[in-house]
Formats: structure tokens, sequence, C-alpha cells
């Protein structure tokens, strides 16, 4: 039992502490930079949007305030059959060259985003949501990764606050997911795109099924071609964190339900003998991540069964029993808990939602259809 419990333990400090300190050390003595340049190519622009009334206006205009040549800037909005108005103001902005692409009926974000990639002209696709806000540089700084030939596909970094401007569980968390993706790009690949900002040589969105997640599919196809995926620090995305745990866990959920989807109709990725050091990060950023909810299971099983044996594993037990405790009180009642009890509570809804998504799966439960985060 003491084996079982080490085992289970390692394997969720590798998964979180681990990997990224191997990253550290492979970097420093094989990093492998991208060579940027200041480039221009044609960009399209797609915004996806389903039901976005209350925020398309205002995504629209900070998308038109960009800083690239109009010439070489086209902005679509991929309408995912919108009833509330959204597309009549986004037909407001036709004249200033904003084009809607309404998909007939509601069959997801990744479908309205394949209608409109073949309305699209540009040499690189970016992609956003109507819920982030980028900076005025920010597609001139992320298309500038597309001088090195070796670069697939980018990644924005993301910027998460609550309504006062702190960063928020969820932004603790994601500042830590940020992190690891800089160590990933410097090493090889990353192993996932900000779905909220994110670019794309053409012919990698190729192909794009419309009931997989596209920035997850993406960076696959990417890996696929013996390309890269890297994150650019200086291309920031911004949004609000989700106050409602509910919501947090139900948008968790669903992307590690499609994820696990992806991943299963691209298991070959794993293989290091065809593509190296992409298959060790995506196993261990990906896979083993999702693994951790049954590792943590086993530790505290393992622990509780041993406490009689000495007040040592009693205590640790009772620590352990404890933190869910805690965490479970402040998601049930959706209580805000401040400081490291904060990111206490979404690590356990994290991989509460884990577990979730993995019951999904082996249920055969697809999540295809598509409601934004209100936030």
């Amino acid at each position: 039992m003491e084996v079982v419990l080490l085992a289970c333990a390692a394997f969720v400090v590798y998964a979180y502490a681990g990997y990224p300190l191997v990253l550290c050390v492979v970097a420093r003595l094989f990093g492998r930079p991208v060579r940027q340049a200041d480039i221009t190519p044609s960009v399209t622009f797609v915004i996806a949007a389903r039901n976005e009334a209350s925020r398309i206006r205002a995504k629209i205009e900070n998308t038109l305030a960009l800083d690239y040549p109009l010439n070489l800037f086209e902005v679509i909005v991929a309408s995912d059959c919108s009833d509330d108005g959204t597309d009549d103001i986004v037909r407001e902005f036709a004249p200033q060259g904003v084009r809607l692409i309404a998909a007939p009926e509601r069959l997801g974000k990744e479908n309205a985003q394949s209608l409109a990639i073949r309305e699209s002209a540009g040499e690189v696709l970016v992609f956003s949501d109507a819920s982030t806000r980028l900076e005025p540089g920010g597609v001139k700084l992320i298309v500038r990764n597309f001088a090195d030939p070796e670069i697939g596909c980018v990644s924005s970094v993301d910027r998460v606050v609550d309504a006062e401007g702190r960063p928020g569980g969820e932004g603790a968390y994601v500042r830590y997911e940020m992190w690891l993706r800089s160590l990933e790009s410097r090493v090889g690949s990353v192993v996932g795109l900000s779905g909220s900002f994110f670019a794309a040589r053409r012919d990698v969105c190729e192909p794009w099924p419309t009931d997989l997640p596209s920035d997850f599919n993406t960076l696959l196809n990417t890996l696929r071609r013996g390309l890269r995926g890297v994150s650019d620090p200086a291309a920031i995305g911004s949004y609000l964190d989700l106050a409602d745990p509910a919501a947090e866990y139900a948008r968790k959920v669903r992307t590690v339900s499609r994820g696990l989807s992806s991943l299963g109709r691209n298991v070959e990725l794993l293989n290091p003998f065809a593509f190296g050091t992409a298959a060790w990060q995506l196993f261990s950023h990906k896979l083993c991540r999702w693994l951790v909810p049954f590792a943590l299971a086993g530790v505290l099983a393992t622990n509780l069964s041993m406490a009689w044996q000495s007040t040592g594993y009693a205590a640790v037990g009772v620590c352990q029993l404890l933190c869910y405790g805690v965490a479970a009180y402040g998601i049930r009642r959706g209580v805000e808990l401040a400081g490291p009890l904060r990111l206490l509570t979404f690590f356990v809804l994290v991989n509460f939602s884990i577990l979730n998504a993995w019951y999904n799966v082996l249920r055969g439960r697809r999540v295809v259809v598509w409601q934004p985060s209100r936030r």
C-alpha cells in the first residue's frame, strides 16, 4: 500500500511540478528559439459568436482598432445561428469591411468557424472569441512568429482577472499554464492553444472536424505535419474570470471531454518513435494531467487505509479530508475563499470536472453544441 501511495503521489507531482522541472533543464540545454520577424502576411480574423448581442459591438470595435495594414486584413464574424440580434449588429459594420457568415442551423462553434474558413482569403487565420480583448498590436505580434518556417500555429497568452482587476482562482491557474507553455515553446511545441486568441497557417487548419475543439485540433494538425506550435508572451488576450463556480465547472467538463475525444482520435501522436519530443510533451501535459484525479483518489484511498498504522498517516489523511471539505464547501456554496484556499478550491474543481469528463467520454456523450461562458 505504501508503494501504491508513493507511486500515486509521485505521479501527481510529476504532472504539475516534475514535468515543468524537466522542461526547464531541457530548455536551458537544448532550447529552440523562434526566428521572429516583422512580416505582414494577409490575415483573416475570425470571431466566433453565439448570441453575443451584449458584447459583439465592443469586440468588433476592438478588432477594427488593431494595428494591421487594412488591405491585408479581413474580419469575419462566424455566427452560430444567433437569434438575439447579434447578426443585425454585425451587419452595421459591413461598410467597414466586416463580413457576417451566419450558420443556417446551430451545429456548434467549429461548424461556424469552418463556414468562415471557406469564405476567407488570408494566408494566416486568426481566431478569437467575443469575450476577449486584444492590445492594438496583437495581430502584428502574433503573426511575426510565422517568419519561422517551423511554426505552424501560435497561441496568445491569457490574462484573466475578476471584476476588480484582481487575478482570480482561474487567473492563478492560467498564469501557471502560460508559464508552462513558455517552457514548452522553448523546448519544442506547446500542446494546447488559447481558443480565445490563436493564429495558424491556412494549411494546418485542414482537416477541420466540426465535432472537435478547433484550438486543440489545430495544434494536433501542426504536430502531425512535423511543425511546432508556440506561445508568444507579447500577444495577450484579456477576459474576465468566471465568478460562478458552477459555470466554471461546466466549462471545464466541456473542454476536457472534447480534449479527450480529440486525443482519442489522434492517439498515434503519443508515439515517441514517430513524433519525438512532441509525443512526450503531449503525454506529460495532457494525458498525465487528465489522469491526475485517479492518482489523487489513489493517494487518499491508500492513505486512509493505513491511517491506523501511525499518527503520521492519520494526520496526512485528516489534512486531505479537510482540504477536500473546504474546497467542496466553497464550490457548493459559491463562497469567495481567500488566498491559497481559493486556488485549492479551483484545483479540486478542475480535477472533479476531469472525472466528470471521463464519465461523459466513457458513456459516449459528445459535446458539440456550444454555449459561450458569460463573464
